[in-house]
This record gives C-alpha cells, sequence and structure tokens, in this order.
C-alpha cells in the first residue's frame, strides 16, 4: 500500500455490557461501527459472575461483521487493530487456548483471590484470551494486569520469585508472554478473519486496560485534568509518570503507554448499569411516554428530569446498589421525601449521586496527588444526556466536556494501533491528530453553590445508615 492510500484502524471496545468495534482514519474520525450487547451474567450461586459461553469472542465477532458489512473503503487499507477489553477480567485455558471454564466477571469474588484452578493450562485476562483467539498467540498486554496478578507493577513484566507466583496458584508456563501498548501481539489468523470480516494478516496492537484506553481516546494528557468515565463502574480518573503503592485515597492503574499510570479516585460499582436499572423499572409506561414524544426512554427521562429542581426537593441518593468488598452489609438508598417528588426526581437524584459521590473521591485524589484540577472531561454512554452533563459542570463548578468520539475506548485502541504501526512518531502527535473535544458545559455558579452545600450532606448519610443496614445485613444478606 503506497502513503497516497487512506488508512484506516479498528478499535474493538469489549466492555462490560456490549463489545463495540469501530473503523477509524488516521484522523481519528469514526466512519463505520457495529455493536453487540453481551448476555446477562451467569450468577449459579453467591459469590460468582460468568459470562455465559464464549460470549466475549461472540459478540466481537457479531459486532466486527456489522462493522465491516458497513465499512464504505476497502479493506486492504485497514492497516490495524488495536484489542481493549474489559478489566479484573480472568480467563482459564486449556492447553489449545480454548475455554476451560466461562470467563470470571470483574464481579466475580475469584478474581481477587489466588488462582485455584491447577489442572488448567493457562490463566490470562480477558484481553489474553481474546488475543489469543484473533491472532493464535499466547501474548497478552501488559497493562491489563492490575489486581491480582504476580506482576512487578514498576517494571510491568511478571515476578522472577517463584514464591511469588506460587502464592498466585501458577507456574510461569502457565502465564502469557506479556508485550508493551503500542507493540504488535499477532496477527489475524484465517480463523479470526472468518468470525470477525477483518481480513486476514492484519496486525494486532496491544493497548491497555478499557479505563486506561478510554482516557487516552479522550486526551487526557495533563495532571490538571480529571477523567469521570461513566460506564458500569464510574470513577474519576488523572495521569501521571509514577506508581504510588501506598496511597491512601486512590490507586495506581497502568497507563496505555508504557512507563506512564492512571490514578483512579473510589468509584461507585454500579454506577450507570443503576441507571438502566431505573430506567426499566418504569417500564412500559414511559416507553409509551417516549413514543408518544417521539424520544428514546433515555431522552425523554432526562428532558423530564431537567424540570426538576437542582438537589431535588432534598432527596438524596447513596450508590451502593453493589455494596464495596468492605462493607458487604450496604445496600443503596433513596432518602428525603416528604411529598413533593415523583418519579423524574429519583432519576435526577441518581444522576446527581453519581456525580457528588465522584467529586468527593476525586477531590481527595487531588488533594494527595497535591494538583487543582481544572477541567474536567466525562465520557461513556452517560456522557450523551446533556442534563448529565451539566450536572458534573454545576458539581464540579469547572468547564466540563465529553469527547467528540463516541467510543473513546475505542478510538484510544485505534490511537495504539496508530503509534504501534509508526503511522504517528508518539503518542502526544496521535492524540493531537486523532482526538477532538465535543460539547463543553460551564457551571451555573448558584447550582455550584447548592451542590457544595449539599455534598457536605450527601457524605455523612453512610455514618447514619450503617448502623441500620449492619443489623438487616443479619437477616437478609
Amino acid at each position: 500500500m503506497t502513503s497516497t492510500r487512506p488508512r484506516y484502524f479498528i478499535g474493538i471496545d469489549n466492555g462490560s455490557q456490549s463489545s463495540k468495534v469501530t473503523v477509524f482514519d488516521d484522523h481519528g474520525r469514526a466512519v463505520s461501527e457495529g455493536r453487540a450487547a453481551l448476555r446477562p451474567y451467569d450468577t449459579p450461586r453467591p459469590g460468582i459472575v460468568e459470562h455465559p459461553d464464549d460470549d466475549l469472542w461472540s459478540t466481537i465477532g457479531e459486532a466486527s461483521r456489522a462493522a465491516l458489512t458497513a465499512f464504505p473503503g476497502d479493506p486492504a487499507d485497514i492497516v490495524g487493530v488495536g484489542l481493549c477489553t474489559i478489566r479484573f477480567c480472568r480467563a482459564v485455558l486449556k492447553a489449545d487456548g480454548t475455554l476451560a471454564q466461562p470467563v470470571m466477571s470483574w464481579m466475580d469474588e475469584r478474581v481477587s483471590r489466588p488462582h485455584a484452578e491447577p489442572e488448567s493450562a493457562y490463566v490470562t485476562t480477558s484481553s489474553g484470551y481474546l488475543t489469543h483467539r484473533m491472532t493464535g498467540a499466547f501474548r497478552d498486554t501488559a497493562a491489563n494486569y492490575a489486581g491480582r496478578w504476580p506482576v512487578n507493577p514498576r517494571t510491568w513484566q511478571w515476578s522472577d520469585d517463584d514464591a511469588e507466583l506460587a502464592e498466585f496458584g501458577v507456574t510461569r508456563s502457565m502465564l502469557f508472554d506479556l508485550v508493551m501498548p503500542g507493540e504488535i501481539l499477532g496477527e489475524v489468523t484465517e480463523q479470526a478473519a472468518a468470525h470477525t470480516g477483518i481480513p486476514e494478516g492484519v496486525p494486532v496492537i496491544a493497548t491497555a486496560n478499557d479505563k486506561a484506553v478510554e482516557a487516552l481516546g479522550c486526551g487526557l494528557r495533563t495532571p490538571d485534568t480529571l477523567l469521570v468515565s461513566l460506564g458500569t463502574y464510574v470513577a474519576g480518573m488523572a495521569t501521571g509518570p509514577r506508581h504510588v503503592p501506598d496511597a491512601r485515597d486512590f490507586w495506581s492503574n497502568y497507563a496505555s503507554e508504557p512507563g506512564r499510570y492512571l490514578y483512579e479516585s473510589a468509584g461507585v460499582r454500579r454506577g450507570m448499569w443503576t441507571v438502566s436499572w431505573y430506567r426499566d423499572l418504569l417500564g412500559e409506561e414511559a416507553a409509551r411516554h417516549a413514543r408518544t414524544a417521539g424520544l428514546s426512554v433515555e431522552d425523554y427521562l432526562n428532558a423530564e428530569a431537567a424540570k426538576v429542581p437542582p438537589g431535588c426537593d432534598g432527596l438524596m441518593t447513596v450508590l451502593d446498589w453493589l455494596a464495596p468488598v468492605e462493607a458487604p452489609f450496604r445496600k443503596g438508598t433513596l432518602l428525603g421525601f416528604d411529598g413533593r417528588q415523583g418519579r423524574f426526581h429519583i432519576y435526577r437524584s441518581i444522576l446527581e449521586a453519581l456525580a457528588l459521590t465522584v467529586h468527593e473521591t476525586s477531590t481527595r485524589m487531588a488533594a494527595e496527588l497535591g494538583t487543582e484540577f481544572r477541567e474536567v472531561i466525562v465520557s461513556g454512554g452517560g456522557s450523551h444526556s446533556d442534563l448529565m452533563m451539566q450536572i458534573h459542570a454545576d458539581v464540579y463548578g469547572l468547564p466540563v466536556r465529553r469527547p467528540e468520539a463516541s467510543s473513546a475506548a475505542g478510538l484510544g485502541a485505534a490511537i495504539c494501533a496508530a503509534v504501534g504501526l509508526g503511522v504517528y512518531a508518539d503518542t502526544d502527535e496521535a492524540v493531537a491528530r486523532m482526538v477532538r473535544p465535543g460539547t463543553v458545559f460551564v457551571p451555573n455558579a448558584a447550582h455550584h453553590a447548592m451542590y457544595q452545600r449539599l455534598e457536605g450532606v450527601h457524605r455523612n448519610v453512610r455514618s447514619h445508615t450503617d448502623a441500620i443496614y449492619r443489623r438487616s445485613y443479619e437477616i437478609f444478606g
């Protein structure tokens, strides 16, 4: 292919609720895309949360075929694939690389414990498993091994201490070879080409974990910018050059560039999931009103909730629909009803709780890092809501922008591919050429002052409800 021909990159974003595949040009513009919803998790017993059958690979195939079918260009001009998958998952494989059991979700309690299937041939992440399906290679990105793995977080390589490997329950031969983000994992095999529609032989490039790749696709480059990721898990993130092992109010994740880190605040474990849960709870009545208005259910709820005054007339939500590991007794809380509130108050209160919670935790992170955030980027599905964006601007008292790309993680994966294949000299150049900011929302001063007062109340709710939930936990679990 000559330099005058167009160049396209495929960004694969395998998330917690769907797999998304987008074809980007070398300026970061989405040319075509496909999406396939993941099936509901299997939970055969408490603490076990699995992706059924081969759902991750099946949905990537479905989404990829849709993206390639819609692609208007010549498939021969697709020069690379960036592969990004859910973090904190664990895949146990047979000797031929097929699944020995279903992939464990990040919510599965086993992923926080040592590997306990000694008869397995390999244990890896979701990205390692899908790399093998794509390329046939037993290789994986080093930047998806945050959590319980025998990896040195400073060198990004496996521990050379046999005792540490044994403590995790593995030998070195059971672990995939690690490569850095931007390095080639392998090439699309004939079998993978038939499954995905991606041309055989296209290089597959290592990226990182889904949050780090999303941050790259949003253009998160400087320590004075905060990224709020509105996904199933919601948290605040900043970037920096060093691993901080003993931080109190954040933890160090691997970034999408070798030697760089992503600092992540405490978050909400069922963030946008709770929004979807409430939407579905409203059921057919809300859907009927949305159809009458010519809107999606989400747009209808946002439009009605925008009519609710900030602060929801005193209604507050505490988002413990999935309790943290250190406090398993906690439950989600809605409090402050006095007859003024209705269904749209509840909806807005959930959105406000997401913003208030992450503002509190990210403020503590900034203080410990010794930085001050001057801008906020909000990404993920929730960022498509103008109401959600304005709430964040009003809570933070800062300009808040959304990324232009509909799949920031997909774009981040494409950026990794572009840098890894030498299309751009480095990540800074690639981000400058491929990432474009979307709409900016400015804060309302009066609303910001009210949210500052409300946050002081909101952060203290658990100190009063914990005792109640400890007692009810003894009854209901």
